[in-house]
């Protein structure tokens, strides 16, 4: 049996932060990994080019049943501390809206910094290696069997992420440990996803496939103002994805796809000073054609606005701008950027990520029940709780 001090399982964006920091204090770290490849979410994210971290980090920017456990993390390992890694690595990197930090060449630099970083350490990475079961022998005495070697540990870290792209290696490994040793997990559901539509509504929008539109998204309590995006499959872009995070199966979202101006004034004023213009013409300098046509009906459009009628331009305004429609669900966690739910945090230290009633065992990262908005916040969250737990365990 070999004996490590620090047995961490995946070798992702957390994991590999954890196994860095513990390594700079002197333990002897094993990260384990099932995939054939260490990080491969990161070399995905970001169509490539790793949104590694915001510029704005708030523990607004997360969903969990407690709201306040982000905070610790994100204030003691900042968006800041991160971004000095990444230019220490002379990593050329840019912003995007809303404070998004990408790299300028490829997610490769960001993994490759990390394992760079744990070879410095002398952290041993061991891929390919499926773990068979765990076993707590007493406090800070973990045994670890594997298709490979069995293995003792002091500290046991979690950090094999939630649900979300199963192809890239998802599993349920982390909850089933979580409930191995009593600890509470939330239910969980797939987030920032694209939304699929009933039958009905998919064959009204089936010709707008590609069309991208700037809309406010609303869902319950929470907005957000970005693209939105007609696919084949449904509904995506930014803003749907992230409203997604809120919405529960049968509710409607609300979509206004012109939210710069009072549709219903700007009717009934062009109708005062040019009668004659048809509403097709008028609602052609402000919206794509082929989407003008999915939501009015032919005959209106055709109409000059001195025959239409005032309740029907509100009939119109509230069709573009008030825009209500019922996903008939989303596509699951097969094309999911992050899991909602997981792992307790009321079990967890916010301080040092060790569960409070098991002594030496720590999770990090996805496999919590803490999902960022889209933008680099689920990273943060990674290297944060990452650099944090890599303090104790």
């Amino acid at each position: 049996m070999k004996k490590v001090d620090v047995i961490i399982i995946g070798a992702s964006a957390s994991g590999l932060m954890c196994a860095i920091e513990a390594a700079k204090r002197g333990r002897h770290v094993l990260v384990l990994d099932h995939a054939n490849k260490a990080g491969k979410k990161i070399l995905m994210s970001g169509g490539g080019r790793c949104n590694f971290t915001n510029y704005n980090i708030n523990s607004e920017n997360y969903i969990s049943h407690n709201d306040h456990f982000v905070k610790s993390a994100l204030s003691r390992f900042t968006q800041w501390d991160f971004i000095a890694m990444v230019e220490a690595y002379k990593i050329p990197y840019h912003e995007r809206e809303h404070g998004q930090l990408f790299c300028n060449d490829s997610s490769k630099d960001i993994l490759n910094l990390l394992l760079n970083e744990c070879k410095k350490e002398n952290v041993k990475i061991q891929l390919n290696t499926k773990i068979i079961k765990t076993e707590q022998k007493s406090d800070h005495h973990f045994i670890i069997k594997s298709n490979s070697e069995n293995y003792h540990c002091q500290s046991l870290v979690i950090a094999s992420g939630g649900l979300s792209i199963p192809k890239m290696g998802a599993s349920p490994f982390g909850y089933k440990i979580a409930e191995q040793f009593n600890i509470k997990v939330w239910p969980t559901s797939a987030g920032l996803v694209p939304f699929t539509l009933h039958k009905q509504d998919k064959e009204t929008l089936a010709d707008l496939s590609g069309i991208a539109i700037n809309s406010i998204v609303n869902s319950k309590n929470m907005s957000f103002r970005e693209n939105i995006l007609f696919t084949h499959r449904g509904l995506s872009g930014p803003a749907l994805l992230q409203i997604s995070s809120y919405w529960l199966a049968g509710e409607a979202i609300v979509i206004n796809l012109l939210p710069d101006i009072n549709l219903l004034e700007q009717l009934t004023l062009t109708r005062e000073k040019q009668p004659q213009i048809k509403l097709k013409t008028l609602l052609q300098k402000l919206l794509p054609k082929r989407l003008i046509k999915a939501f009015i009906e032919t005959t209106l459009l055709e109409k000059t606005l001195q025959e239409i009628s005032y309740e029907q331009f509100q009939d119109i305004a509230s069709q573009l701008q008030n825009w209500s429609i019922k996903p008939n669900g989303t596509e699951g966690y097969r094309t999911a950027e992050v899991t909602i739910g997981g792992v307790d945090c009321d079990a967890i230290s916010s301080k040092t990520f060790e569960a409070k009633s098991t002594a030496g065992l720590y999770f990090i990262g996805e496999v919590m029940d803490v999902s960022g908005w889209l933008g680099g916040y689920n990273f943060q969250w990674s290297w944060s709780s990452g650099w944090c737990a890599g303090q104790y365990v």
